[in-house]
């Protein structure tokens, strides 16, 4: 009966849509996380100053999870486009429709048994992505106190230090975080040793070459500005778009 109860609940939310537009089950958990990430910012040096790396390991948690929840409202939208064709007054539809003439989607991605609903929202996706914020949180909070102590930034000496914190950040933490991910995500969704080796041949090398094209940019200006309370926190919340991206990445290959 709870089953039931549980899945009829699910398919209510999901057939709603707001203007017809973005689905309302992942607009709603959205904004739950929105008004997580205020309660953070309003508390979050106060928290910080008491636990730090608890502070750290909860603020990436919520930014991964709000990173996931947009990439799964992004091919929600997307498939509700390729269902409905283009309409000269749907500028979104429009646009995700020249999106599937370069990129197109296969007709095995498409829910066969409704053409009216989203995907149905992955909250097993949404954990697994939680989790790993969660639990790489105090890597990153070693690894950048660990590059503040090895080059610090002095009035001065700021751009040098600073250079060589990207520098070893990027040719060392970058791709070792990436693999990192990658074989936690897929270890996480039930794949073994085939799975993550498949995964690093089909998406790591591009996935990687994205990031060099985003985070040396990026990482120059949170070691040169941000003080080192803020540096892991500005790092995901602009991470919030690359974590949609490795959300789509790492699901590209799933039926």
């Amino acid at each position: 009966m709870i089953e039931n109860t549980r899945r009829r609940l699910l398919y209510q939310l999901n057939s709603r849509w707001i203007y017809g537009k973005v689905p309302l089950l992942h607009a709603a958990v959205f904004l739950l996380q929105m008004a997580a990430v205020s309660l953070l910012t309003r508390k979050f040096n106060s928290y910080y100053a008491k636990r730090p790396v608890l502070t750290t390991m909860i603020t990436n948690a919520v930014l991964g999870g709000i990173a996931d929840t947009v990439a799964q409202s992004l091919t929600a939208i997307r498939q509700r486009a390729v269902r409905k064709g283009t309409d000269k007054d749907d500028f979104l539809a429009i646009e995700i429709h020249e999106l599937d003439k370069r990129i197109p989607f296969s007709s095995n991605e498409l829910i066969p048994d409704s053409k009216r609903l989203p995907p149905p929202f992955d909250f097993e996706r949404l954990t697994r992505f939680m989790a790993y914020g969660f639990l790489m949180a105090p890597v990153q909070h070693k690894w950048f106190g660990f590059l503040s102590r090895t080059f610090p930034v002095t009035k001065t000496a700021a751009l040098v230090p600073a250079l060589k914190r990207v520098a070893f950040d990027q040719f060392l933490f970058a791709p070792i975080g990436l693999g990192i991910f990658f074989t936690f995500m897929t270890v996480a969704e039930g794949g073994g040793k085939r799975a993550v080796t498949r995964k690093f041949q089909e998406v790591y090398v591009p996935a990687l070459k994205a990031n060099y094209m985003v985070w040396p940019a990026v990482q120059i200006i949170n070691f040169r500005v941000m003080p080192i309370q803020f540096q892991i926190p500005f790092v995901s919340t602009i991470g919030i778009a690359w974590t949609a991206y490795l959300s789509l990445t790492n699901s590209s290959d799933e039926a």
